[in-house]
């Protein structure tokens, strides 16, 4: 495997680089889309969301790991009651989101909903530069954490809102566990479950 393809443990200095491949990421993402409507402006929009949510919230408390143009974002079960944003994190986020700050809000508290009660590990986010695909990266930071998951006897959730990705997270075990559909006709969400493997099963 390229040394571009292993996963590294993201820091605070790292924050530039995540924040512009993950806004490069999701700018064709269903659910990006609907938070961030205007071509013109999505992409700064969406490196401050990513910042602001890596910074004040997942770096502090979950399992961040990154390749040269790729991102992923893992919370363990232990670390869950954690990696809740504060209120000043909120309300950092409402801002960028502006008018789309209501449906924000309903949106990921329509997916808390769902969240299943079992403990897992949860794959809050993940997301390669385009430039990038096809060389692995992605592939190589969900293994990492999916490996973690599986060391530690626990299965893996994740939601996607793009249908073009879950093959993607099916050749990795993943599968459908239900299909959420967020409120004012939001982009469905596909809630995807993995249970644990043994190492002779990887």
């Amino acid at each position: 495997m390229p040394i571009t393809n292993t996963p590294k443990t993201a820091t605070v200095d790292d924050a530039a680089q995540i924040s512009r491949s993950l806004a490069l990421a999701f700018d064709d993402d269903p659910m990006m889309r609907s938070f961030f409507p205007d071509d013109s402006s999505r992409q700064a929009s969406l490196v401050s969301y990513f910042t602001t949510i890596f910074t004040r919230q997942y770096v502090h408390s979950s399992v961040c790991e990154r390749t040269d143009s790729a991102a992923a974002f893992w919370v363990p079960p232990e670390a869950q009651a954690k990696a809740v944003p504060d209120a000043e994190t909120i309300q950092e986020l409402l801002n960028i989101l502006g008018d789309r700050a209501g449906l924000f809000k309903n949106t990921v508290e329509t997916a808390a909903e769902h969240t299943p009660e079992e403990p897992h590990w949860y794959l809050a986010l993940i997301g390669a530069d385009p430039a990038a695909q096809g060389q692995g990266q992605g592939a190589a930071l969900l293994r990492s954490g999916l490996a973690k998951a599986d060391a530690a006897g626990l299965p893996a959730y994740l939601e996607s809102s793009k249908a073009a990705n879950l093959p993607f997270y099916e050749h990795f075990g993943f599968t459908v566990r239900e299909e959420v559909q967020p409120p004012e006709n939001g982009p469905t969400l596909w809630a995807m479950w993995r249970e644990p493997r043994r190492p002779a099963d990887a």
